[in-house]
């Protein structure tokens, strides 16, 4: 299955999809990574893996991230943009959506308050541009840095959920408890029913 995206246009328009923390400092950091041990939620890093967008709240989400980072957008300009996301063989989402659904939710995004930066999962590891790690040393790093904290968040368990599907690795409880370093009890009492699914979802897509 191809996972490969078209951010032709994202890049020719010069629309901004990836931005790393601005006001929180990393506990550690070398050339390769930023590490912060109590997480950041201050990173947004659109489709940089190879899990697509399966729920219209997962759409709604992304559209409204890309609708924060891009104040210089007008709203036709804004529809455009979305239109391209929601445009299945562009690769970024896994099912089709009517044109009068796609409107209704980018008329609902471009009216919302934007004071607030749009919820966003923890993160603790960050890995800079440009580092030619291997996605295996990224896992093993990941894995080593938050299992040395041994406080298992559940965006901890998102994240090597989405590193494993890039790998093209099934994802189970075991392999995230052995990444983690932590037992697979307290994988099974961290996963919510909204990771459940995503679990799911991300296995279905391999």
């Amino acid at each position: 299955m191809s996972h490969e995206r078209n951010l032709r246009y994202l890049n020719n328009n010069h629309i901004v999809y990836r931005r790393y923390p601005i006001t929180d400092k990393p506990t550690q950091e070398n050339e390769l990574y930023m590490f912060y041990e109590d997480g950041t939620y201050e990173c947004y890093e659109l489709f940089r893996s190879a899990a697509k967008i399966t729920t219209y709240r997962s759409l709604k989400w992304h559209l409204l991230v890309l609708w924060y980072l891009n104040p210089q957008l007008d709203q036709d300009d804004f529809l455009r943009l979305a239109q391209v996301i929601a445009h299945k063989p562009n690769g970024f989402i896994s099912f089709n959506i009517g044109e009068n659904l796609l409107s209704k939710i980018v008329y609902e995004v471009s009216m919302m308050e934007l004071d607030e930066p749009p919820k966003n999962k923890l993160r603790k590891v960050i890995f800079k541009p440009f580092n030619r790690m291997s996605k295996e040393e990224k896992l093993r790093v990941v894995g080593e840095l938050i299992g040395r904290s041994k406080r298992i968040h559940t965006d901890d368990i998102y994240e090597c959920m989405i590193d494993l599907n890039d790998l093209g690795k099934k994802i189970t409880i075991s392999r995230i408890a052995g990444l983690l370093d932590c037992s697979s009890r307290t994988i099974h009492r961290n996963m919510c029913s909204e990771l459940k699914r995503e679990k799911e979802l991300l296995n279905k897509q391999l």
